[in-house]
């Protein structure tokens, strides 16, 4: 992926804190190549479920089906039964249908006829939209955004990276011959080792500071806030991005760095649109106080 490092951090801060990514963005932008890039650099099971209105939960979750030769119903695994997943333009699918990956993103399973079963470890979510089109197109639910613990925008590249992929892809295909760097227990190790990331006390007191303030009633411009879901999303994101810039505790500009990937989402703002959310989040960044300390010291 040229041009896409912060993108790229993110999503593996995503992973490794065991959140989800929603990716917004226009196509051809890049979202497919790199959820499938992550996927073979981890040498880790990957599907793509294209939602379009008349996809069904069964086609997701999956469905039994009935076998005649052994007269009883079989359940067969839908495609979220993988390690990473790509759920592209998920918007397109109606709310019946979005609902299916609650319980797989919230809880790691998938409950279909009265039985629950444990999907792949690890499990990842990688969705996407198209912020442009709108017909045919259903907003998800609040309580969906909630899941993600990140939304991002792939956005644009420069005259240099451009060129950078001109000259990459004009002969070869670079995603055909990636090679993994990493396998299932690796990243399952990753997963383990991010909740070990130190966050000293008076960083938490920040994150909760940072969280209060989109709860504040002293201003009508607020329908609801941060949920307290968010107030842990921003904690583990703040975990994952310091263990992907190589340490063990984190330090303020992580906090910074995550906070509007995870919270804009999350705020109803009153006839808010998603720039000006994310305008709001970074207002708060400047009014909140930061806290100084020793970061890499316990406390």
């Amino acid at each position: 992926m040229i041009g896409r490092e912060r993108e790229t951090e993110l999503i593996l801060a995503s992973f490794a804190a065991g959140g989800h990514v929603l990716v917004e963005d226009v196509p051809g932008t890049g979202k497919t190549v790199l959820a499938r890039s992550l996927a073979k650099s981890m040498d880790l099971v990957f599907s793509r479920i294209q939602f379009t209105p008349d996809l069904l939960p069964g086609d997701v979750t999956g469905q039994s089906v009935y076998n005649q030769a052994e007269a009883r119903f079989v359940f067969r695994e839908g495609p979220v039964f993988t390690n990473v997943l790509l759920a592209d333009e998920i918007n397109r699918a109606a709310p019946r249908t979005q609902s299916a990956l609650l319980e797989c993103m919230g809880e790691g399973q998938v409950t279909v006829d009265g039985e629950t079963r444990e999907l792949k470890k690890p499990f990842f979510v990688i969705a996407t939209q198209n912020p442009v089109e709108t017909l045919g197109c259903f907003p998800l639910p609040e309580a969906e955004l909630d899941r993600f613990l990140m939304k991002i925008s792939m956005g644009g590249l420069s005259a240099g990276d451009e060129r950078r992929m001109l000259d990459r892809f004009i002969t070869d295909e670079p995603l055909s011959a990636l090679s993994a760097v990493a396998g299932e227990k690796e990243m399952l190790a990753v997963r383990e080792e991010c909740r070990r990331v130190r966050v000293h006390n008076d960083l938490r007191n920040y994150i909760v500071s940072l969280c209060q303030a989109t709860r504040s009633g002293e201003n009508t411009e607020y329908r609801e806030g941060i949920s307290p879901r968010g107030t842990l999303a921003l904690l583990r994101a703040s975990q994952g991005y310091a263990l992907v810039r190589g340490r063990d505790f984190v330090v303020p500009e992580d906090i910074k760095e995550v906070a509007v990937p995870v919270m804009a989402h999350r705020c109803l703002f009153e006839a808010a649109g998603d720039r000006e959310k994310e305008d709001r989040i970074r207002r708060y960044l400047t009014q909140v106080p930061v806290p100084t300390e020793d970061w890499s010291l316990r406390g």
